[in-house]
């Protein structure tokens, strides 16, 4: 075995001396070298061990005892033991002894292979929980980015941009709406995707100094796509540009500008 026991009930199953052949050795030889196997077969083992007590105490029948005795004082006073035949009550009660052991053998092991059943499906809910838990979570950080991009857009000082190709460049054509106030700006458009080891990169152009990078984007297909991002707050746009960057973006522009729109 190379890796991990992929199947989490191998421990209880090993625990219980239900595993044989190949898959015993494996297990074998994976936990003499894994000290994390190791821990989970020790928990195993535990879990097995409180089956035991689940079982019900069965007292011995009195005639069990009195053999007993008569036979402790056989060996005392020096005289040779001879087994005889075992009296009916000597196996824990006679027919109804006999039936306790035929009962409580099995009903252990099918409480063992329902525990084992219940831990299995208790590790099943808890994984299918997790992972909608996750999907909401991803939902509702999708529904609070559409709530964002909203505000935005309804803001009375929202301003619109409209970017066009540059000629030569890939076809495309997207429009900004960006609120200096805010903060805020909401790109929406579509564009070829970027030869192998480029980039685009959105560029604000204020009205005084150096272009200042909004976000670096790689579309796969030429489907519309909208994004959010985060721009200077209270500094006014000239224009927005987007350029043809090395994979990753610059921190200022160095490629040929593919879209460009100004602001008015």
């Amino acid at each position: 075995m190379n890796g991990h026991p992929t199947r989490e009930e191998d421990f209880d199953l090993y625990a219980l001396g239900a595993l044989d052949g190949d898959e015993k050795q494996a297990i074998e030889s994976h936990l003499a070298a894994c000290s994390e196997c190791a821990r989970k077969l020790a928990a195993a083992k535990g879990r097995m061990a409180l089956l035991a007590f689940a079982a019900p105490r069965v007292e011995p029948s009195p005639g069990v005892k009195e053999r007993l005795m008569r036979q402790l004082h056989s060996t005392a006073e020096g005289r040779a033991y001879s087994p005889a035949r075992i009296e009916p009550e000597s196996m824990g009660g006679g027919f109804f002894g006999r039936w306790w052991a035929a009962v409580l053998a099995p009903a252990a092991v099918a409480l063992a292979l329902a525990t084992i059943f219940l831990w299995i499906q208790n590790n099943r809910l808890h994984d299918e929980d997790q992972r909608l838990q996750s999907a909401l979570r991803t939902q509702q950080n999708q529904i609070d980015e559409l709530r964002h991009i909203a505000d935005v857009i309804q803001a009375h000082d929202t301003v619109s941009v409209l970017l066009k190709p540059m000629p030569g460049m890939g076809q495309g054509t997207a429009q900004v709406l960006y609120n200096s106030g805010m903060g805020e700006l909401v790109y929406d458009g579509w564009i070829s995707p970027p030869p192998p080891e480029k980039s685009y990169q959105l560029w604000m152009v204020p009205m005084d100094g150096n272009p200042i990078s909004v976000g670096v984007f790689n579309p796969v297909t030429a489907d519309s796509s909208t994004w959010m991002a985060k721009m200077p707050q209270g500094v006014t746009a000239k224009a927005f540009a987007v350029t043809l960057e090395p994979a990753g973006g610059m921190p200022h522009p160095t490629g040929p500008q593919v879209l460009v729109g100004p602001a008015t």
